[in-house]
């Protein structure tokens, strides 16, 4: 029996036709059997229509979305995220935006010139508390400064700082933190700019965009909820693996029908298919070990706090003591003189009375 998505997408195969076009072929069933069983049931699940891909990962990303191949569709998606019809006019690199190698919990990460300059950062981070305001100011401003020196060199003595178009971080939080939380269940998409305290307008040139996929979800997923515009149908598109979502999606913008059936197309072909998952599950891996060694860290230094807090508390307590006991000591000093004096007073006394 055919599920949803098959009956949608006909050229989704069946668990044994995937099963069987990779045991076909020794070195990628040698790589399926090398998964966890968790991680060979999500491909065949993924494969075979029973939950959709997750598009927000870097590699299924950029095979959909790709700016070079396909710039409309990422042309579209920023144009919804940041309110104005946009135009890729590049792609560039992305690797020295990671300052000092520093990684948080990164799923996805591209970086986009548009056309009138200005500069799109687009990521996707596993969790929220990783990725806090001060880090996307830094990533902002080493994105920013990076434009000013290529604009420079470019243009030499002709150069202005008008030449320099704004920055914008998009970050798309995979599980948002009680910050966002605890402001509001109901609020996905939060917009940063600066402004002053007057009223005085200026170009500062760095924007930020932070978008709770957990929050969307949660709102989204709800029966009555309807998809409300444009932007909400990308996220949908790119975030949500439920069958019942994807179909959701289709029947209100039958639009995305041959986006989704270039995804389909993607699980025909094994080895590649194979290979785009094994690169998801190493980045997982990564991922785990990061945030088990930032896990350590926060838990050592805790530890090492406590420990400071003891040591400052026994040294109080230690000073309290010894201020006591020599504040005994003074007192029995001024006790030991007050009987002496009433010793020396008495002899006094009796010497005097022996003379008469």
């Amino acid at each position: 029996m055919k599920n949803k998505l098959q009956k949608y997408f006909p050229m989704i195969r069946t668990k044994g036709e995937v099963l069987e076009a990779i045991k076909n072929k020794k070195e990628l069933w040698e790589i399926f059997c090398s998964w966890k069983e968790e991680y060979q049931q999500e491909y065949l699940e993924v494969c075979t229509g029973v939950r959709g891909l997750k598009l927000l990962y870097d590699t299924y990303f950029k095979a959909i979305m790709n700016p070079d191949t396909k710039p409309e569709r990422l042309n579209d998606f920023l144009s919804e995220v940041l309110g104005k019809k946009v135009k890729i006019l590049k792609v560039l690199p992305n690797e020295a935006t990671r300052i000092a190698a520093e990684s948080s919990l990164l799923v996805m990460d591209i970086v986009v010139q548009l056309e009138d300059g200005s500069i799109a950062n687009v990521e996707v981070q596993k969790l929220g508390y990783r990725f806090p305001g001060e880090r996307s100011a830094c990533y902002s401003a080493d994105l920013l400064l990076r434009q000013y020196k290529r604009v420079r060199e470019e243009l030499g003595a002709a150069f202005s700082y008008k030449d320099i178009k704004k920055v914008y971080t998009i970050v798309l939080f995979e599980t948002s933190n009680g910050f966002y939380k605890n402001f509001s269940r109901e609020i996905y998409l939060h917009r940063f700019h600066q402004t002053s305290d007057t009223g005085l307008e200026t170009n500062l040139l760095q924007e930020y965009i932070f978008i709770c996929l957990d929050i969307f979800s949660d709102i989204i997923q709800n029966e009555d909820r309807k998809i409300q515009n444009r932007l909400e149908e990308w996220l949908v598109f790119l975030s949500q693996d439920d069958p019942e979502m994807i179909l959701k999606l289709l029947k209100q913008n039958p639009g995305f029908q041959k986006i989704y059936e270039e995804v389909y197309g993607l699980c025909l072909n094994s080895e590649r298919m194979v290979g785009m998952f094994s690169k998801e599950l190493e980045i997982l891996d990564r991922n785990t070990v990061k945030l088990m060694i930032d896990e350590m860290e926060e838990e050592v230094a805790e530890t090492k706090k406590r420990a400071d807090e003891a040591v400052r508390e026994a040294e109080k307590k230690a000073d309290e003591a010894v201020r006591e006991a020599e504040k005994k000591a003074d007192e029995a000093e001024k006790k030991v003189a007050e009987l002496e004096e009433k010793l020396r007073k008495l002899e006094e006394k009796m010497a005097e009375d022996s003379a008469k």
